[in-house]
């Protein structure tokens, strides 16, 4: 699969898809400083054409909130093939919670090229008949903290 990639900064590393896992790292295009509870749009300095029926979703990789003290502001993006203009450039919307300084290339975060969604068409119904799971949490060890006894179902 062909993607057109256009750089919008000069002396960033290329974008290039390692040999081993799906995600592809994307690397801050300029020296960022920010302050505990600032937020910002980190320039990637990227932009792509996807091809027809597909998107990116965008996350950050796992080291990230260790390395710099951000997240990502939405939890993760979605970049779809609309997003292709000559002045589309990648950012990543970060919330600091500490003071942190992004260097030029730093890797900040990874995105993916997924199929996109098909149509769907939802009916509605009165009655599921999948197995029950009990719920979101099990009514029996409700903790009003968390809802759910400190396990994840």
């Amino acid at each position: 699969m062909k993607i057109y990639l256009k750089y919008f900064v000069e002396g960033l590393d290329p974008v290039e898809k390692l040999a081993k896992g799906d995600w592809i790292d994307l690397r801050a295009a300029e020296d960022v400083t920010m302050q505990a509870g600032e937020f910002r749009y980190v320039r990637l300095g990227v932009g792509m054409i996807l091809p027809a029926g597909y998107e990116a979703h965008v996350a950050p990789r796992s080291s990230t909130f260790k390395n710099f003290g951000i997240l990502v502001a939405n939890s993760f993006g979605i970049i779809d093939n609309s997003y292709s203009g000559e002045e589309d450039e990648w950012r990543l919307p970060v919330l600091a919670m500490r003071d942190t300084v992004i260097h030029k290339n730093d890797r900040i975060c990874q995105f993916r090229i997924v199929r996109r969604q098909p149509d769907l068409i939802f009916e509605e119904t009165d009655r599921l008949d999948g197995p029950d799971r009990g719920g979101f949490h099990h009514r029996d060890r409700i903790d009003p903290v968390n809802g759910c006894g400190g396990k994840l179902y």
